[in-house]
């Protein structure tokens, strides 16, 4: 593995702690600020909206500029970010300096895998993405337990102080080894390109499919805790170590996403989304039984995160003349789907659906997503068309 690579990987890992390191020091940020808790909750909605609005606007905005100085501004951005977060003293100035940070953070992952798929040989690509992508899981196994971990031992204030050290060395680590011209082709072609690639049927049908995966997937995830506890009846001591396995489940899913992409992207995207139908089902059938809702959920998180690496790769290969903003608004279909199945699922659960139940919008949502897919595989082999080649310098 390049050294590039790994500092690309570890830029992410920060970004990731810092989105979801905030659930667990919510309490002690509430109370410090003097706020309540479901207050304080609006730092962790205020940075998806962040992401999924800032960050696809920034992208097109620094199309022009050169992929490594970009990443190396990004990451600036992101330490002083943090920074701001720490020495905070009110509640407003925190959300402002979480939505800036979250701005850059919806701005990375596109600009990361862009130039990640530069640095590497065709056949690496799949796996390029999914080592940017594995940050994330990553940041929920290790970043975020050591982050509460911290804030817990030394306040708050200290695991935003602990996260922009991991920034700042990621961006030391990019300004050292990340080459000059890596995905140099990205700065070339106009904005109205970005805007006009996105009109292609493999990047609409890929957006939808990245949206509809993240409804099923935390209409659930989101009250996976509650289910565990009152329907499988696991008792608190084991419900994290269940979720731990589920972050490991979910990293090794990525990396074999990435595999998987490098050899049949199409094909292996659908037999994953139907991989998930099948799993939800398994899901709402094993809820009551502790040891098989266990092993069910940790597979889950295998299948939840192999998708992204075949959806992504598929991104980038056709928006490969226009890249900046097809693969910034990647981030920006996770985030809206989210947040739609969060709210989806609180809404259900309200009207008596029941935490047991819940697998069965995934089931519905796994089905159109492997559905949608289909469909755009018989598109493509219909028309005959090729990926975009990157754009020539303008």
């Amino acid at each position: 593995m390049s050294l590039p690579l790994i500092a690309l990987f570890l830029a992410a890992f920060a970004f990731g702690t810092a989105e979801f390191v905030i659930a667990g020091i919510l309490p002690d940020v509430a109370s410090g600020l003097g706020v309540s808790v479901p207050v304080a909750g609006y730092l962790i909605s205020g940075y998806a909206i962040g992401i999924a609005i800032g960050g696809p606007l920034l992208a097109v905005a620094t199309k022009k500029m050169g992929r490594k100085t970009l990443i190396l501004l990004l990451g600036g951005i992101f330490t002083l970010g943090q920074i701001l977060c720490a020495i905070a003293p009110s509640f407003e100035l925190l959300m402002l300096a979480r939505i800036l940070v979250s701005v850059v953070h919806g701005t990375y992952f596109g600009i990361a895998a862009i130039v990640a798929v530069s640095i590497v040989a065709p056949e690496k690509r799949g796996f390029a993405v999914a080592l940017i992508l594995s940050g994330l899981t990553v940041s929920n196994i290790l970043g975020v337990p050591a982050g509460t971990a911290i804030g817990n031992a030394l306040g708050w204030r200290s695991t935003f102080w602990a996260v922009g050290a991991i920034g700042l060395i990621a961006t030391f680590g990019i300004a050292m080894f990340l080459p000059l011209q890596a995905g140099a082709a990205a700065t070339s072609g106009s904005f109205r390109r970005e805007f006009k690639a996105l009109a292609r049927q493999q990047i609409v049908t890929s957006l939808f499919i990245v949206i509809l995966v993240m409804i099923g997937q935390y209409s659930l995830f989101t009250y996976i805790a509650p289910l565990l506890g009152e329907v499988t009846g696991l008792d608190g001591t084991t419900i994290p170590w269940v979720l731990l396995l589920y972050g490991v489940g979910s990293t090794i899913g990525v990396f074999i996403g990435g595999r998987l992409a490098d050899w049949k992207l199409m094909p292996s995207l659908i037999v994953i989304l139907s991989l998930q139908a099948v799993l939800f089902i398994a899901l709402h059938l094993a809820s009551p039984y502790p040891l098989p809702m266990a092993i069910t959920t940790v597979l889950w998180g295998g299948a939840n995160f192999a998708f992204g690496s075949p959806v992504q790769s598929r991104v980038l290969a056709w928006a490969g003349d226009a890249p900046n903003l097809a693969s910034a608004l990647i981030p920006t279909g996770f985030n809206i789907g989210i947040a739609i199945g969060a709210v989806l699922g609180a809404n259900l659960l309200d009207a008596g659906f029941g935490y047991a139940n819940l697998p069965l919008i995934g089931l519905v949502a796994a089905l159109l997503a492997a559905a949608i897919a289909v469909f755009s595989h018989v598109w493509e082999k219909r028309s005959t068309p090729v990926p975009p080649a990157p754009a020539a310098a303008e």
